[in-house]
């Protein structure tokens, strides 16, 4: 199925050339499953699109405005995958933010993708990426429009056996997946890669967190990683993916990496 797109409201896919999130990725996005014109997860999504136009000074978007587009988009289908991109807009030829800036907010919607049953009860099997994410503390945990190093990434593999790569930071950290958080149980403990200086802070990641909040949340060395006893990563799109095999060594699918998944399965229903 051919993708479904709003540019501003209006039916299209044509975005200025002046545009600066095409220009300069100046702006942000949220991807999310919808359920027969009904978001899920919306306010967690929202919260974040505003407080990362908060943090890059950009106008706030009309969320009122952009439920009802997403729900007109969506209402026959039933699920979705709606991506919501909002720009800084169009303005003068140079980097220097237009001011006042006026936003340019795009939303395209397809049909979602089934889940993969064996992936989320039997676990995935993962790689390591070449690709290191530059540390840059002003971007860290926004969903911004830059995503060159995630495309480098995942053009790394074609192995449809492999569902996900792991991502380390310049100083050899692990941050995340390509396109997943993180969680890594070590001596009974479950950790979280902090992301203060890179990374996405996910709005799955957000639940794991507050069903959880003896999670530890700081950096993960590489040598620490391997040593894990039970590993998952988490997606408002994938849900809780259990890693039965990291780079080639076997984990197991424990009992709260399952209850987690239940907890996220229910989380993921539509809001009322």
């Amino acid at each position: 199925m051919t993708a479904r797109c709003r540019v501003l409201g209006r039916a299209g896919e044509w975005v200025s050339a002046c545009d600066r999130g095409l220009l300069y990725g100046d702006g942000l996005f949220e991807t999310l499953r919808v359920r027969h014109g009904r978001s899920t997860l919306w306010s967690r999504h929202m919260q974040r699109l505003t407080g990362g136009c908060e943090r890059l000074h950009m106008p706030l978007p009309d969320i009122a405005l952009l439920a009802r587009e997403v729900h007109d988009l969506t209402r026959d289908m039933h699920e979705a995958v709606v991506r919501i991109t909002w720009t800084r807009g169009c303005g003068v030829r140079g980097y220097r933010p237009p001011d006042p800036a006026t936003g340019t907010g795009i939303i395209t919607a397809g049909t979602a993708p089934s889940l993969h049953t064996d992936w989320s009860r039997s676990g995935i099997r993962v790689r390591f990426c070449r690709t290191r994410l530059a540390l840059q503390p002003a971007l860290a945990g926004l969903k911004h429009l830059n995503r060159l190093e995630q495309v480098l990434a995942r053009g790394e593999w074609d192995d449809p056996d492999v569902a996900e790569g792991l991502m380390c930071d310049t100083r050899g950290r692990v941050v995340c997946a390509t396109a997943a958080n993180l969680f890594v149980r070590l001596a009974g403990v479950w950790h979280t890669p902090a992301l203060d200086d890179c990374g996405v802070a996910g709005v799955a990641r957000a639940v794991v967190l507050d069903r959880w909040p003896g999670v530890r949340v700081a950096p993960i060395e590489m040598e620490t990683l391997m040593q894990a006893e039970e590993m998952f990563l988490s997606s408002s799109v994938r849900g809780i993916l259990p890693i039965r095999d990291l780079a080639g060594r076997r984990l197991p699918v424990g009992k709260d990496t399952q209850a987690m998944r239940e907890h996220l399965c229910a989380c993921l229903e539509p809001e009322a």
